[in-house]
């Protein structure tokens, strides 16, 4: 922290509203998305852990999760700890003041609540995976493990100074740290949790409400513009890029899926168009500070690709019952889109000595990027397995079939979406 640091008004109200741009992917972007995929007996068990999921990583971020990622204590002490964990220092905000500065000079309590809602969004991912057929308790403790185990060291690692930055991996907004995280740890729910009931391959079950699926589309369209552009921490250059990668990737991601939906299933699908949407985004997210629109056009081109294959073809032979395609896009996309950052990234965008990628010749970025998106798959499925087996064996996962069958909404809520 610079002491001597003068605030600047216009970083930190941009910041302000890239925070509130970040909380409406969850809130409402997650809970209509996924809430309008499932059927109508369970859109409230989507909305209340959309709901909780704010609220209790909220409170477990500012308590303690923000010093053991961004903490200073322990790297600054030389200890090997300070490679996997950030230290104590900050717990409950500890030392942090209302004239407390940091990058971008910007007050570090903004800084928090923007770095939170990352926190928040990651967990709220995975419940598209398992979703229509998990105790909301179990649900709770899983959520609140997985972000303390899960989350926090991922993003020291990544973000906070921890080892795979210091090995030079980029992901400037959640590449690995998000929608690898979260993707293959909802691969691992989705295959441990067992497939629904009534759940047939080839056979899907039909959306109960497209048009929430649409309106969820277009906060997260609307939201991510804070995610990636707020995540350089300052109105400049780096911002504008971001904005604009960001908006190219999907709107070609977008068209992508259209077609392929097209030839593939002889009609374009208002689902398949926000699907392929998302994928864009959640692949431009660790590339948005380094490419520019070649790397933003070929991102958004390959991406969706790959995340129809794996969600139409892919999915059905190995058969597992990945609910709303958590992996088969946020997976698949992040692990797309932070190895192509490895291809795509260029010093036009990053500055002179900045990274850059295979097609300018740097072949060492590729293999970080790989080895980082390695290491992330590894950890995630490893942490998110133990966890389950822990939350498994305590409150339980799986609710009853005869819950199953007439909606988490009545039996886990008490209460029904649609009453006449």
């Amino acid at each position: 922290m610079d002491t001597n640091a003068i605030l600047d008004s216009g970083n930190t109200a941009w910041v302000i509203v890239s925070t509130l741009l970040v909380l409406l992917m969850t809130l409402p972007g997650i809970a209509l998305f996924y809430g309008g995929l499932v059927r109508q007996k369970n859109v409230l068990s989507i909305i209340m852990q959309c709901m909780l999921t704010v609220g209790v990583v909220s409170i477990l971020w500012i308590a303690f999760g923000y010093s053991f990622v961004f903490g200073s204590g322990l790297p600054e002490s030389g200890s090997p700890l300070g490679l996997v964990i950030g230290g104590f220092d900050k717990v409950m905000l500890h030392g942090i003041s209302t004239t407390t500065l940091t990058t971008g000079h910007i007050p570090e309590l903004i800084f928090v609540l923007f770095q939170c809602m990352f926190a928040v969004i990651t967990p709220a991912l995975i419940l598209g995976a398992f979703a229509e057929r998990v105790r909301f308790s179990g649900f709770l403790l899983f959520t609140v493990l997985w972000s303390i185990l899960a989350y926090i060291p991922m993003a020291h690692w990544v973000w906070g100074g921890g080892f795979l930055q210091q090995m030079g991996a980029i992901d400037f907004a959640g590449g690995t740290v998000v929608h690898i995280n979260a993707g293959i740890s909802a691969l691992v729910m989705a295959v441990l949790t067992g497939r629904r009931y009534d759940y047939r391959i080839g056979h899907p079950l039909m959306p109960h409400n497209i048009s929430f699926v649409f309106m969820g589309t277009a906060f997260l369209w609307l939201g991510w513009f804070g995610f990636n552009a707020g995540s350089g921490l300052a109105a400049d250059g780096i911002a504008a890029n971001a904005f604009l990668v960001t908006h190219l990737a999907t709107c070609v991601a977008a068209l992508t899926w259209m077609g392929i939906d097209w030839l593939h299933n002889k009609k374009p699908t208002t689902v398949g168009a926000c699907t392929g949407a998302v994928s864009g985004l959640v692949a431009i997210t660790p590339a948005a500070g380094t490419v520019d629109i070649l790397g933003a056009f070929f991102i958004g081109l390959v991406t969706p690709i790959v995340c129809f294959y794996m969600v139409a073809v892919i999915k059905p032979k190995l058969g597992y019952d990945d609910t709303l395609d958590a992996f088969g896009v946020h997976g698949i996309g992040g692990i797309v889109g932070s190895i192509l950052t490895g291809v795509f990234a260029t010093q036009a965008i990053s500055g002179e000595g900045g990274p850059q990628g295979a097609l300018y010749g740097d072949w060492h970025q590729l293999w970080i990027q790989i080895a980082a998106t390695v290491i992330s798959i590894v950890f995630s499925a490893a942490m998110t397995f133990i966890l389950f087996q822990v939350v498994d064996r305590t409150v339980g996962i799986r609710v009853e079939k005869r819950v199953e069958e007439e909606g988490l909404d009545i039996y886990e809520h008490g209460e029904s979406a649609y009453n006449r």
